[in-house]
């Protein structure tokens, strides 16, 4: 029986799976949003792509109470059903 070593194919495509399977973890992680009582919060950025402003317009709403948000150690975050609901409204 022959013992595999680090420069044999088998091990090789077993790395290179492995370091596939790593990013794939990495993205899914980078692209989650937070959950809390089973409600999805939206970043800055998700909400200014949803709705397709400027960040800079998404502050100006923040101050002047146009759009709902929490702020949870500096993190400004929305809840997902109240951004779809101003979607609807409008």
């Amino acid at each position: 029986m022959e013992i595999p070593d680090n420069k044999s194919n088998e091990i090789a495509s077993f790395f290179t799976a492995l370091d596939e399977m790593l990013d794939s973890v990495g993205k899914a992680l980078k692209n989650r949003t937070p959950h809390l009582n089973g409600e999805k919060y939206l970043t800055n950025k998700d909400v200014c792509r949803m709705l397709h402003i400027s960040t800079r317009t998404l502050q100006d709403w923040r101050d002047t109470g146009k759009i709902p948000f929490i702020r949870i150690k500096g993190k400004i975050l929305y809840q997902e059903s109240e951004i779809l609901g101003l979607l609807k409204k409008s």
